[in-house]
């Protein structure tokens, strides 16, 4: 099945991407949007709405998100849409919700729990949550790239059929790149996918990482698996 496709209408661009990579991490394609304006033009691009799920800020440039809100759910009364905010009155929540929103976080939100959200919406509307990924998943949802097996679920690494501990943004980084293994990813494109924060360039972080994935791969002769493209960012190396 084809990745769940989400819109994500947020006018702070910082936060925007955040969402967006986080959730892109989490195996969706998000298609983003910095005012209501420019997310009505991609509502009104085809006859049937070309999203799966809408993510929704209120305060927006253009078009008032409640406007949004109403627009989609005229457009599609079963589209799920999850609208975020920093109004915390019950009544504002409750006016969204009779508007027809289906859920509503207020600001600041945790990332991991918009995305048990948007599972849980996409579910109810009968949707898949994750794609599949790019002839490396098993039927069970398992990434294999040469000698490594990956469990996403489990949170599971196998080298050479032997476990090996990760942390959680050693196993995130390496998820990353089986997803996509032919695909170079910028050092930017990377940490904020595998952290869910904005890069700084001057940050040495993600070698440390890559580094100590690299130590705890040598002894399972697959630690070369990783390749640095200079001036660009790491890839993972096929046979």
């Amino acid at each position: 099945m084809p990745a769940a496709r989400i819109l994500v209408v947020e006018d702070d661009a910082d936060i925007n991407q955040i969402v967006a990579t986080r959730l892109t991490r989490a195996g969706y394609t998000c298609t983003q949007a910095f005012s209501g304006s420019e997310a009505k033009l991609l509502l009104d691009a085809g006859n049937a709405l070309p999203f799966d799920l809408a993510i929704c800020d209120l305060m927006l440039p253009g078009l008032p998100g409640e406007e949004l809100v109403r627009l989609i759910r005229a457009r599609d009364a079963h589209l799920p849409v999850i609208v975020t905010s920093a109004r915390t009155a019950t009544a504002d929540k409750i006016d969204l919700l009779t508007l027809g929103a289906d859920d509503y976080l207020t600001k600041p939100f945790d990332l991991d729990e918009l995305v048990a959200r948007v599972a849980v919406q996409l579910r109810h509307a009968g949707r898949g949550a994750t794609a599949a990924a790019q002839d490396t998943n098993a039927s069970d949802g398992t990434l294999h790239f040469r000698a490594w097996a990956l469990d996403p679920d489990a949170r599971t690494f196998l080298a050479d059929g032997k476990p090996v501990s990760l942390t959680r943004i050693e196993f995130n980084i390496l998820e990353i790149l089986m997803r996509q293994p032919r695909r170079v990813f910028s050092k930017q494109e990377l940490f904020e996918q595998a952290w869910g924060e904005p890069y700084a360039a001057d940050d040495n972080t993600l070698n440390v990482h890559v580094s100590n994935i690299r130590s705890k791969l040598r002894p399972t002769g697959t630690d070369g698996y990783i390749k640095t493209v200079w001036g660009m960012g790491f890839k993972l190396v096929e046979a």
